[in-house]
């Protein structure tokens, strides 16, 4: 147990003034029961026989219940009688009582869904969370986690641990089939020719800018034997042509090259989907591009934008985040609130969970108490729980001391009724 503190020192000396008072009234009954005997030697009458019983009976009754009071925490006047001194001696008994007496009445299976279901958390818990003050709490606490976790957690092991699912799931998928899909999808669908307007646009914006390059690379690959004039027409020749043919491409939807294309592109999807080799070239160029330091850089590069992303909106109170969280605990609470099946359903997940903890680690809660018990200091232990009870056992000494004394009364009272 912890030190004493003021409040425990306070209560001990409410326990020393009851002492005091319990005491005091022994000593009263002591001191009647001897008046008592000097009146009735000195002939003052037959009532003073009556107070004398009276005053034994409460001398007896104080005088017991002062020792089985006093048996509880020490040894009557140092005198080693057994079954005395109960707490100090018998407390760690007394702490494996304790955690059987919470396992077996606090910590069983049946208890426990009881208390859950009659306190009916669903419903409670959906009319808190219900409220818009409430709402914004759990936002912001939830967001607070969510910034300490990805404040704590160290970019070199999640970048680690990324790279290597994504590995390990695109080594365990082949690819071709998924690939071969989606593009016969797109291609069925001409989903494409946006991006063949875009190509042939663009490459015919770029010969338009670099006739003077096109025409160059076509005379330095001409022979060195044909005359200049004669590379210089072939030159222009080609890049006439090479013109023509991606201006006629880019302005004509039907142009014979666009449907080659969505041939080409057919071909090739069903090839991903059926064909051996392709499937395979495929899976071995995955695997070149998987093992590339690029790409794990990118992976690394992606984790760490993502993270930073995620703690700008967990601060920032209007970010889209924060506000659809919002926004879902509200509905939540709403729904948990006026919906009997979504009740029901939190509390079956509350008992479960509240079961599983209890009837896995009931032996460790319990084991709790005793070992707590088990490591207080015997003396310590002793005043402290006096400190707290032993105001209240005093009044038993007091009220031990009155009901003796009547009961002797009343005993004494019917024997002379009998002998008389």
């Amino acid at each position: 147990m912890t030190a004493f503190t003021p409040a425990d020192e306070e209560r001990r000396r409410g326990v020393r003034r009851m002492k005091l008072t319990a005491t005091g009234l022994l000593l009263f009954v002591a001191v009647v029961y001897v008046l008592a005997k000097w009146a009735s030697s000195a002939g003052a009458g037959a009532w003073t026989d009556y107070v004398a019983a009276a005053a034994e009976a409460g001398m007896v009754g104080a005088l017991a219940d002062w020792f089985a009071v006093t048996a509880l925490f020490r040894h009557p006047l140092g005198l080693p009688i057994p079954h005395t001194a109960i707490i100090p001696t018998k407390k760690d008994q007394l702490g494996v009582s304790l955690g059987e007496f919470v396992g077996e009445n606090f910590l069983s299976h049946d208890v426990v869904r009881q208390r859950l279901r009659a306190v009916g958390i669903g419903s409670r818990l959906g009319a808190w969370l219900a409220e818009p003050e409430h709402a914004d709490r759990v936002t912001a606490e939830l967001a607070t986690a969510l910034r300490g976790a990805l404040t704590v957690l160290r970019d070199s092991a999640v970048q680690a641990v990324v790279g290597e699912a994504i590995t390990r799931r695109a080594d365990a998928q082949e690819i071709a089939p998924g690939i071969g899909k989606m593009l016969e999808r797109v291609v069925a669908d001409g989903g494409h020719r946006r991006v063949v307007d875009l190509v042939v646009a663009r490459a015919h914006d770029w010969l338009v800018l670099h006739r003077t390059d096109v025409m160059g690379a076509v005379e330095g690959g001409a022979p060195g034997w044909t005359p200049r004039f004669v590379d210089r027409k072939v030159g222009e020749r080609v890049y006439k042509e090479l013109l023509r043919f991606v201006t006629e491409m880019r302005d004509m939807p039907s142009h014979p090259a666009r449907g080659a294309l969505d041939r080409f592109l057919t071909d090739f999807a069903s090839d991903l989907q059926s064909d051996t080799d392709t499937r395979a070239r495929v899976e071995r160029l995955k695997g070149e591009v998987l093992g590339r330091g690029e790409v794990q850089d990118l992976i690394a590069s992606t984790w760490t934008a993502v993270r930073s992303m995620i703690v700008a909106a967990a601060e920032d109170e209007r970010s889209e985040l924060r506000l659809r969280v919002r926004a879902a605990l509200l509905s939540l609470g709403a729904r948990m609130a006026g919906e009997t099946k979504v009740q029901q359903k939190v509390d079956g997940w509350v008992e479960g969970a509240a079961v599983h903890v209890v009837t896995t680690y009931r032996t460790e809660i319990t084991s709790l108490i005793t070992d707590t018990v088990a490591g207080w200091d015997a003396e310590h232990t002793t005043r402290k729980i006096e400190a707290h009870i032993g105001r209240d056992l005093q009044f038993i000494r007091i009220n031990g001391t009155v009901v003796g004394s009547l009961a002797g009364l009343l005993i004494y009272a019917v024997s002379r009724g009998l002998g008389a």
